[in-house]
């Protein structure tokens, strides 16, 4: 007699400095539930390779069906998705994977997002900036967020060979000119008010 299978445990929500995006779920497609997902992979159809995607909210999406679209995008249904409103609800969210789960890079200037968080940022001097918090693409190349050693609000600093000369990731140490930086402006004063008591 075949013993009870004890039903999986959900699999865990990896910790942030583990988390690398893999898609975003774009605009419905039809109305079965399918909708168009932008891969960041270079091999579009692979993000179905690497198990469960998570959401930052730790919902967890498993693919069901995949098919290629067009250059980045793919058209996919996920399970337990069954119709258009479910998916245009989805619309925007970020799905990521556990870094354990991505092969190592083979080269040597390769690496995942996800393996720069963490990494302390010197200036030329090698004097302390902060750490890196997060890495940003809003369009015009990759951005590194800062988080200062001081504290207070982080700043930004491109992520190009001229603003970050030197990176280990190895030895989790980053090189930064502070030339590239960008701070949030300090609160201007207020003008003084109009009217008042003149003598």
């Amino acid at each position: 007699m075949a013993k009870p299978r004890k039903p999986k445990a959900p699999p865990a929500l990896p910790p942030p400095e583990r988390r690398v995006t893999l898609c975003v779920i774009g605009a419905p497609h039809g109305v079965r539930g399918e909708c168009r997902v932008k891969a960041f992979t270079a091999d579009p159809m692979a993000i179905a390779d690497y198990g469960p995607l998570f959401a930052a909210d730790g919902r967890v999406f498993e693919i069901n069906d995949g098919r290629f679209l067009k250059d980045d995008l793919l058209v996919v249904k996920f399970e337990g998705i069954t119709d258009r409103d479910a998916v245009a609800r989805l619309t925007g969210t970020e799905l990521f994977v556990d870094r354990h789960m991505l092969p190592e890079t083979e080269e040597e200037d390769e690496f995942y997002h996800a393996d720069l968080i963490g990494i302390a940022v010197r200036d030329l001097e090698g004097a302390e900036i902060g750490t890196i918090a997060a890495v940003h693409d809003f369009g015009a190349g990759d951005i590194l967020e800062i988080r200062p050693a001081q504290g207070g609000p982080t700043w930004l600093l491109p992520f190009t060979k001229t603003a970050l000369p030197r990176l280990d990731v190895a030895m989790r140490v980053a090189t930064a000119d502070p030339a590239f930086l960008a701070k949030p402006e300090s609160a201007r004063e207020k003008p003084p008010e109009a009217g008042g008591d003149e003598e």
